[in-house]
């Protein structure tokens, strides 16, 4: 099930769109209407998710190059939410968007495999493969080490697929762990190594490597050293609009190749009154910003 290098189709669809946005689908069930359709209160609640996703990808879509699914927000309902989240996965691709399942995985190298497969590939079983969820990338963590993370490489290279490493998060707590100080260097710039080291083994064709990094865009002072570290890395950018982060301060995240950066924004999307235009004015601002 071999495909095009993940890098190779984001590029394409960045330069196609001329957009580095990604469109975050964290549904609030506070939040959403309720369609009139029949059922226990799971399967209802899952089918107002997946009418709100439709809606904001119909929307905010054809501004945006990518969509990151939160897992967590589709999990918590059950069978019935695994299957709003598979419905929002294909229309995400009939719309030719890049999916990024955003579950920030990480387990011991024998669940970590398992845990690949079920988002990235499919499963050997008795009775046939059984397709996983099939998106382009996911997020995964790295704190339980090199051995931990090197399923989900062998995973994306098996299916062209990408990961995005948790190099450094955008919320406030992740100074506790991800900046102190180890015997060398802060433990984030030892993680950013890490990735750097097997970059190779995701690489494409335009200078990119599948293997990319969560950075957070409310912290923009540790941007231009983290690209240093990773020349290749594509970086997801959490945190711009409602967590305070700025376009205007992420410039020294760019890379080689305009799609070296991806701008997630999820609340400034989803709750802004008009989430096309929304979308619109985010796409010229980042595109001015970092793309060329």
């Amino acid at each position: 099930m071999s495909r095009a290098p993940f890098t190779d189709r984001l590029a394409t669809a960045v330069m196609n769109r001329e957009s580095q946005v990604c469109l975050g689908l964290d549904p609030d069930l506070s939040s959403l209407p309720d369609n009139g359709v029949a059922g226990t209160p799971r399967e209802r609640a899952a089918a107002a998710v997946s009418a709100w996703g439709e809606q904001l990808i119909e929307a905010a879509g054809p501004a945006c190059v990518a969509v990151k699914l939160q897992l967590a927000r589709y999990e918590v309902l059950g069978a019935p939410g695994w299957a709003a989240l598979e419905a929002t996965v294909g229309r995400a691709k009939e719309a030719g968007l890049i999916v990024i399942a955003d579950g920030k995985r990480g387990d011991v190298p024998g669940t970590a495999e398992v845990y690949a497969r079920a988002l990235l590939g499919e499963t050997e079983t008795p009775w046939g493969p059984a397709p996983g969820l099939g998106v382009d990338a996911i997020t995964v963590n790295p704190l339980l080490g090199a051995d931990a993370l090197e399923p989900f490489i062998a995973e994306a290279e098996r299916c062209g697929s990408g990961l995005f490493v948790l190099v450094r998060t955008s919320n406030p707590g992740a100074a506790d762990l991800f900046d102190l100080q180890t015997p060398d260097v802060p433990l984030h710039e030892r993680i950013a190594a890490l990735v750097a080291e097997r970059s190779a083994r995701l690489a494409g064709n335009a200078g990119l490597s599948g293997m990319g990094a969560v950075v957070g865009a409310t912290q923009p002072q540790f941007l231009s050293r983290l690209r240093e570290l990773m020349p290749a890395a594509t970086f997801l950018l959490p945190g711009v609009g409602a967590q305070g982060g700025s376009v205007s301060e992420l410039s020294s995240a760019a890379g080689v190749h305009p799609a070296a950066t991806l701008i997630a924004a999820s609340r400034s999307l989803a709750g802004a009154a008009d989430p096309r235009a929304a979308a619109e004015r985010l796409r010229e601002e980042s595109w001015a910003a970092l793309g060329r």
